[in-house]
């Protein structure tokens, strides 16, 4: 009788919480500063659309175009970044990414017309979409035994470089008017560069990942990972579409829902940064707990049902109580950090990392960008934005899809295009 093979767990790096962080500090100071500088670009206008549509012709094609802009751009990031994963050192990449998100922050807040506006926040989001890819095995990189963490710290600062710019945008454009208001973000942008120039003059880029006795005993990915040939691949893509075309429609689009609901400019500007504000203690639990979890699916769950009841309260619930419901579905964002911790959960080396990081953010932001140009497009005056929140309701299926997907405990690098289950490399 053949003896039972005891289940696998997934591989641990050695040391793994015992080595000092001297020698890493710059690089850590580096990864928070370009965490806590890469949304303003994103929450910085919404509030402001009245002001500059009183300058800039906006109509609802162009506003729909430059709600949909940032995940399109994330989109076209995500497709590029593989092929300069491979011929770029990652810090060389982040440092061009914080180069077109300054020069796009600075170009809109000068643009003369409603083209140079749109062109100028394109290059802004391509910079932040670089960002988003790169961060992941910048992570892996100089963290390797502190994933967990540090990725809860990562996307925390995405959450309050969020809610800070949305809840300045309407007193710093009022009082210096709008193109201040949204160009102003451009210095923390440069300030995020210096820690990464600092060590790249001084030649101390080591691949902390390599210097694990158990990253050195993993061979290479066979062929290297394809993330396209993997459930896991399509199923991290799933979730950034679910999530990103949610919460990239709310962003561009609550104050004016609530708005309609009766509230005024400034409330809902102040909405908006509650909103993204409610990221941070999702944020900092969500990789925590995720982590620990051999199969994560009842934390996507709900995130799911927080974003659903969320927005029937906001339609349908009376206006006064608009600031429990845009809690609820605030909440939801942590759907976000979920799909950001899956990428080195799902994956044991830093080009897997890399791969799935760039495939999926690609294609889940290419899916994700039709969320917020739809969102604009199915509202019609009268109709209460009904509409608009049931095509985010669809979205919210294909995020609990894609979170099926990557519910089983298994590697990226292990993976083929259609892999035999294997039980002896579950978790119990």
């Amino acid at each position: 009788m053949a003896l039972r093979r005891l289940p696998q767990r997934e591989p641990r790096v050695k040391g793994a919480g015992r080595r000092p962080l001297r020698g890493r500090l710059t690089a850590l100071a580096g990864i928070l500063l370009v965490a806590f500088s890469a949304r303003e670009a994103v929450s910085a206008v919404s509030p402001l659309l009245g002001q500059i549509g009183a300058d800039l012709p906006l109509n609802a094609v162009t506003t729909g175009i430059l709600g949909m802009l940032p995940t399109a751009s994330f989109a076209v990031m995500g497709f590029l970044a593989l092929p300069l994963l491979r011929r770029i050192h990652l810090e060389h990449l982040l440092l061009v990414a914080i180069l077109l998100t300054t020069l796009g922050q600075l170009g809109r807040a000068v643009g003369p017309d409603v083209l140079a506006f749109l062109v100028s926040t394109c290059i802004a989001m391509l910079g932040i979409g670089l960002v988003n890819v790169v961060a992941p095995p910048l992570l892996m990189k100089f963290f390797p035994d502190r994933i967990g963490g540090l990725a809860a710290l990562h996307v925390t600062l995405l959450g309050v470089s969020t809610a800070v710019a949305a809840q300045f945008a309407i007193p710093v454009g009022t009082l210096y008017g709008w193109r201040f208001s949204i160009g102003i973000w451009a210095a923390l942008s440069v300030l995020a560069a210096l820690p990464w120039l600092i060590l790249l003059m001084a030649g101390r880029t080591v691949d902390h990942s390599r210097t694990s006795p158990a990253n050195d005993q993993q061979p290479p990915p066979a062929n290297g990972a394809k993330p396209w040939r993997s459930s896991i691949g399509w199923g991290t893509a799933l979730v950034f579409a679910g999530c990103s075309s949610n919460t990239f429609a709310a962003l561009t689009w609550l104050p004016a829902v609530l708005v309609d609901r009766g509230l005024s400019q400034e409330t809902a500007g102040s909405m908006l940064a509650l909103y993204s504000i409610l990221a941070l203690p999702v944020a900092l639990m969500v990789p925590m707990v995720v982590v620990r979890m051999s199969r994560p699916l009842p934390v996507a769950v709900l995130f799911v049902v927080a974003f659903a009841v969320g927005y029937g309260g906001i339609i349908f619930a009376p206006p006064a109580s608009a600031a429990v419901w845009v809690v609820t579905a605030g909440l939801g964002q942590g759907a976000y950090s979920f799909a950001f911790i899956m990428i080195n959960k799902r994956t044991r080396t830093q080009s897997g990392s890399g791969s799935l990081s760039a495939f999926s953010q690609g294609t889940g932001y290419a899916l994700a960008s039709v969320g917020p140009f739809l969102f604009a497009l199915l509202h019609t005056p009268g109709d209460g934005w009904l509409a608009s929140f049931g095509m985010l309701g669809a979205w919210l299926v294909v995020l609990l899809a894609g979170a099926i997907m990557v519910n089983k405990p298994r590697m990226l690098e292990d993976q083929g295009p259609f892999p035999v289950r294997d039980r002896t490399k579950e978790l119990p």
